[in-house]
């Protein structure tokens, strides 16, 4: 996917300009809320997500924010323009926002030109030639011009949406699921070519899915939502190190929670070793905790203290991913370089190297 020299970004005056704000909003859909008092903000030339389980409001979000869903309180600011207000919204037409829906919602009778060109109405026609041109060139779309939907592969079609989003240059682009109906292996890479896409021309974006894994390749801060709300908005890096809570340890990654026993401000108790903490956890003593570990907290070791038995593996190339059995019956995931290749059933040594300690008390609720 070819794209035209990047402009140098100043992060400090990126962060100094908010596109997007989101103030203190509510959606409902009949007598449901669907979105709780939620507020957001999105500097230019940012890439942010909205991550979390269906049902959990994200879509809503973007239906507002596109002009498609009326909020009950709040506003919603684009480029310092209030576009919706309780009782008012700007038409989506008129807030130069682009949106790539989760099936493309491509017009099966139109080539890729054409589909290309059909949000350029109010383009003249040297305009609309020179922008449709440009989005062809910049998709790596130039030989396939002529081509309708039917005659292209999953990731074509999804680089013709993202091409009829950005021709009219919209201040914001939205895209709801956009990667959901390609395989795997696709849907990786067409995640890493449009977030290299959106940041080399400096396009502000904003995500909804599911899949934390097309989160974390676009986005550079993700919210997390459930119920309504979010309840973590963070950098992938400190999503997965530093959860805040039950609900965004159980969601981001793999893991399983050991039970332990705050012994002080530093040091937890586990049937598996004492564990350290970077931090300092702010209970009493004696506090019943639980504790993530994550497959890259459990190191194979063949001196190692804790003694465990595969009971299943899942190869993932240079790696798999054990599930493991110790032998005082607690279950761990550990992923290891796909040379130490074990069978189900076989015994191995393994010992916990936990860098990022993440601890909440036992009868903490979920969020």
């Amino acid at each position: 996917m070819a794209a035209p020299q990047a402009r140098p970004r100043d992060p400090a005056s990126a962060a100094a300009r908010p596109l997007l704000q989101i103030r203190n909003i509510s959606c409902n859909y009949a007598l449901e809320r669907a979105v709780f008092d939620l507020s957001l903000t999105v500097n230019r030339g940012e890439q942010v997500c909205l991550l979390g389980p269906s049902g959990c409001g994200k879509t809503t979000v973007l239906r507002a924010i596109a002009g498609f869903h009326p909020v009950l309180t709040g506003g919603i600011f684009v480029n310092d323009q209030e576009v919706s207000a309780p009782g008012s919204m700007v038409p989506p037409e008129a807030r130069r926002v682009g949106m790539v829906f989760q099936d493309h919602a491509l017009f099966p009778h139109l080539s890729v030109e054409q589909n290309i060109a059909s949000g350029l109405r109010e383009f003249s026609t040297a305009e609309k030639r020179e922008a449709v041109a440009d989005m062809l060139e910049r998709m790596g779309l130039g030989h396939h011009a002529n081509r309708y939907p039917h005659e292209l592969s999953g990731g074509q079609q999804q680089r013709v949406a993202l091409a009829r989003a950005l021709a009219p240059k919209p201040l914001l682009l939205l895209m709801d699921e956009p990667f959901s109906s390609l395989d795997l292996e696709l849907r990786e890479r067409m995640g890493q070519e449009v977030a290299d896409t959106l940041k080399e021309n400096d396009i502000t974006c904003v995500m909804v899915t599911h899949d934390q894994n097309d989160a974390f390749a676009l986005g550079d801060k993700v919210g997390v939502m459930v119920e309504g709300a979010i309840v973590q908005w963070d950098t992938p890096y400190d999503l997965y190190h530093r959860p805040k809570n039950h609900f965004v340890a159980d969601f981001i990654g793999n893991g399983v929670f050991l039970d332990g026993e705050l012994r002080s401000a530093s040091r937890v108790v586990t049937v598996l070793g004492d564990l350290d903490s970077e931090a300092i956890l702010d209970w009493p003593a004696n506090t019943p905790v639980e504790v993530l570990i994550r497959p890259d907290d459990v190191i194979h070791d063949s001196q190692g203290p804790i003694q465990a038995r595969v009971t299943r593996r899942a190869f993932k190339g240079a790696e798999i991913m054990y599930t493991l059995r110790t032998s005082n019956n607690i279950t761990l995931l550990a992923l290891f370089p796909s040379h130490a290749n074990f069978a189900i059933g076989d015994e191995v040594s393994v010992r916990l190297e936990v860098d990022h300690l993440v601890v909440f008390p036992r009868d903490a609720t979920a969020v």
